[in-house]
């Protein structure tokens, strides 16, 4: 049975966003040319997706919350009398620690496309054809929580 264009697509986006594939693997492996993965992946944003993929929520708030520790670990280093804060370095702690709270309590791009796959995963082996009706209609959504 010959794969359908939305089947290659698919393919072709789960190779390059999970297993890092060159876009001449892709094609190979797909049975497409470069430039049509080439195409796919500007018109589909996937570059993007795979660096949300990469980097999680958790990461860049353990990131941010080492940066704190940091700043906090440098203030108790200094002789005794000089360990406050200086206002730089509060005005920073603020900042990181109103992005963390900000990031845990939104769902990022990350956790979106990360739910949106399972769920794919799942209806895949219940309904293949709903499976790509929703693939088709996930990639639209997601292009439009990137805009």
């Amino acid at each position: 049975m010959v794969k359908s264009n939305i089947d290659k697509k698919s393919i072709a986006k789960d190779l390059f966003i999970k297993s890092r594939c060159t876009q001449e693997e892709i094609a190979e492996k797909v049975g497409i040319t470069r430039q049509t993965v080439s195409r796919w992946i500007r018109e589909g944003k996937w570059e993007e997706l795979r660096v949300s993929i990469t980097i999680s929520t958790e990461q860049i708030i353990a990131g941010m919350i080492k940066q704190i520790s940091d700043i906090q670990d440098g203030a108790n280093a200094r002789p005794e009398g000089q360990r406050a804060l200086t206002a730089k370095e509060a005005d920073t702690i603020v900042k990181l620690s109103s992005a963390i709270k900000k990031l845990q309590n939104e769902a990022g791009i990350t956790d979106i496309v990360n739910v949106g796959i399972k769920f794919t995963n799942w209806l895949r082996s219940i309904d293949i054809e709903k499976a790509k009706e929703y693939n088709e209609l996930w990639d639209l959504f997601i292009k439009d929580q990137l805009k």
